[in-house]
């Protein structure tokens, strides 16, 4: 095992790689965090789902496999889709939820078709884009990983220096509007950093799965605290963790895709703090429980004492 994690990090095309996945996953859970405490987590599958047909056009218009040019084309394609989830529900009577399930099927059937065509066609041997459903971070080059922490830092500096504003819009947006803050701005702000986050992310973790890097660190953070700063550090802490596991993980065989074992390693740290965390955890509650019960036992027990000894000298 030491062996093996010092070899993982004596390469430096994989340092460079865990690094950068190490940094997606710290930016992803911090951003994550406010999208899992407005209640929007649909929203980050669908975005990721949108983002396979934005990833083909720019590589059909291209023909170049360019981290840089996926990123664009995955934010346009993102944008798009919360625009169509926007105009559903204003224009109709179908809610959000639904809405967003309808324009991830969509968008995701449009990419597979897109995906299935360039496969087909005579560049598709070389493009690779088969790699972005379920993620290969051992396919990525310095390029990619550079245009990755860039990304994951981005994240980390915008949560921090809007941190009182986007923990205004997420527990109480009518407070901050009453307060004069441009509640639609920092929320459509909030949308594009989550945007950018499944955007960077898809080459690493996949479309398919990307999602619930943003999701599910900030799920296991909330069992450990009830304080924002102190989630978003576990949030990140996770996502970090999470991050450098599949990155590492996947580097033992061609066939081992990253996002899979990402998202193994984030479910197993949130089982973890399903279970352990203090206080929220439900070993813990187990205990308090059993606790009550014995304090109740003693309680009802003196209880009878007291009264059979007041009887007795009665």
């Amino acid at each position: 095992m030491l062996d093996w994690l010092i070899s993982l990090w004596s390469d430096p095309n994989t340092r460079w790689i865990l690094m950068g996945c190490t940094l997606l996953g710290l930016g992803s859970g911090v951003i994550g965090s406010f999208t899992f405490l407005r209640r929007e987590s649909l929203l980050g599958d669908t975005l990721a789902h949108a983002a396979l047909p934005g990833v083909c056009i720019a590589f059909m218009l291209h023909e170049v496999k360019s981290a840089s040019l996926f990123l664009i084309g995955a934010l346009v394609a993102g944008i798009a889709a919360v625009f169509c989830v926007s105009a559903i529900t204003r224009w109709t009577k179908i809610k959000s939820d639904a809405a967003m399930g309808i324009v991830l099927t969509f968008f995701f059937g449009v990419g597979t078709v897109m995906l299935t065509h360039i496969q087909h066609s005579g560049s598709g041997s070389q493009s690779g884009l088969d790699k972005y459903l379920f993620g290969q971070a051992a396919a990525m080059v310095t390029s990619d990983v550079y245009i990755l922490m860039g990304v994951s830092v981005l994240l980390v500096v915008a949560a921090m220096l809007l941190f009182k504003e986007f923990k205004l819009i997420s527990f109480d947006p009518g407070f901050a509007r009453g307060i004069g803050l441009p509640v639609g701005l920092l929320e459509h702000a909030m949308l594009i950093l989550t945007t950018v986050a499944v955007a960077a992310g898809i080459q690493a973790v996949g479309v398919v799965l990307v999602a619930a890097l943003l999701i599910t660190p900030a799920a296991a953070a909330r069992y450990w605290t009830d304080r924002l700063p102190v989630m978003l550090a576990y949030a990140g802490l996770f996502g970090a963790l999470s991050g450098a596991s599949g990155a590492a993980i996947s580097t033992l065989g061609e066939g081992i895709p990253t996002g899979p074992v990402t998202v193994l390693a984030a479910t197993l740290l949130f089982v973890l703090s399903l279970l352990l965390a203090p206080g929220r955890g439900l070993l813990s509650k187990a205990l308090r429980h059993r606790n009550l019960k014995a304090d109740y036992a003693r309680s009802a027990e003196r209880s009878a004492l007291n009264a059979a000894e007041g009887g007795s000298q009665k």
